[in-house]
């Protein structure tokens, strides 16, 4: 009788849990709290993706609701891409987002924007997260980013994705035979897109992936307020018979702390959490020779070796030389400036927050 009245009660309370609504989602009525009213996305390159940019979405209400759509209002033809919920789907529209009572989720942004796309007057390109609800028009967040346009230097390649093959730098053999190879391109004074990559100029902003070799015999010139920026794994090299000369000069009398007559290396990653972040680009690598080496107002920032001039490398010995003067080489995760078997003249460099070294002088050298 007792195991009777205890089955009896058991399955009293499974049909009672059985008709709880739990999951009755409301319609949303267009009271959502959201974490920021714009999302602003740092600058980016014409047509390189950003990073992912986070936007919170909060339902302050005692009542499990369904937002109908959270869409772009530009459609499929918007270059932001979203992820909502962990749910990429087509990354413009999502239909029927679920939200339990005061609880939130998290939507992931991200862009890749074509300068022709963004307003020609200061270059911004916008949209806006639409969510819909029933009882009126949708509650909006902006998307707001800056797009510049550039110059790229790049290795060409073949093969397929999953086996690319890079077009690579041969700097001849190492003192133990072994070849000497960088991936990378050779600069050219009759590029079919950029022009003169020999000369390069403050129009727009170069960005460089691989290490961009200056030919044999040739001199590359930087002209003031040039900008340079460095893909992971990048750099400059100069060979032997080549040189370098980067003409910056004083900031205007105007402006004196501006580095607007600066010429700047960097890494190509613009947000500002990457700023003063070390070791975001290779080095410039100086084998020249040459006395014509000369570099003037240059700021390098968050490479890994600012500047290595170098003998040792190379199998038959000589005295590379660098004059530098009025320059500052910043946040390098190994050396700011490293002369091996080198001749260096220099005057007015501040260099500093390097991890190893701010200045080594090895294996002789002046």
């Amino acid at each position: 009788m007792r195991k009777s009245v205890l089955f009896i009660l058991l399955t009293f309370a499974v049909m009672l849990t059985s008709c709880r609504n739990d999951f009755a989602f409301e319609m949303n009525q267009g009271n959502l709290k959201f974490s920021k009213q714009t999302v602003y996305l740092d600058t980016v390159f014409t047509n390189i993706g950003s990073s992912t940019y986070r936007l919170k979405v909060y339902n302050q209400s005692d009542s499990d609701i369904s937002i109908p759509s959270i869409n772009l209002q530009k459609g499929a033809a918007s270059k932001f891409r979203l992820m909502v919920d962990g749910i990429a789907g087509n990354g413009k529209s999502f239909q029927n987002v679920e939200l339990l009572a005061n609880d939130s989720l998290y939507i992931f942004i991200e862009t890749t924007v074509d300068i022709a796309s963004a307003n020609p007057t200061d270059f911004l390109y916008t949209d806006k997260i639409e969510f819909h609800n029933a009882v009126s028009a949708p509650q909006t967040v902006d998307l707001v980013t800056l797009v510049q346009d550039a110059y790229f230097i790049f290795p060409q390649r073949t093969g397929t994705a999953s086996n690319y093959t890079y077009e690579a730098i041969n700097l001849g053999l190492d003192p133990n035979n072994q070849p000497i190879q960088y991936i990378g391109s050779n600069l050219s004074r009759t590029d079919p897109i950029n022009g003169d990559e020999l000369h390069l100029t403050n129009q727009k902003p170069y960005v460089i992936y691989g290490y961009a070799f200056v030919p044999n015999n040739e001199n590359l010139v930087i002209d003031k307020g040039a900008r340079l920026f460095f893909h992971a794994n990048s750099g400059l090299i100069i060979p032997r018979t080549a040189s370098i000369q980067i003409n910056g000069t004083d900031p205007p009398a105007t402006a004196p702390e501006s580095l607007v007559n600066e010429v700047v290396f960097e890494g190509d990653r613009l947000e500002s959490m990457f700023s003063d972040v070390p070791g975001q680009w290779g080095a410039i690598v100086n084998y020249s020779e040459s006395s014509a080496n000369l570099i003037n107002h240059l700021t390098i920032k968050n490479a890994t070796v600012g500047i290595l001039t170098d003998q040792r490398l190379l199998s038959d010995g000589y005295t590379p030389k660098l004059t530098i003067n009025n320059s500052q080489i910043y946040n390098c995760s190994n050396l700011g400036l490293l002369g091996r078997g080198a001749q260096i003249d220099g005057k007015n460099i501040v260099i500093n927050n390097c991890g190893e070294a701010s200045f080594a002088g090895t294996y002789g050298g002046s």
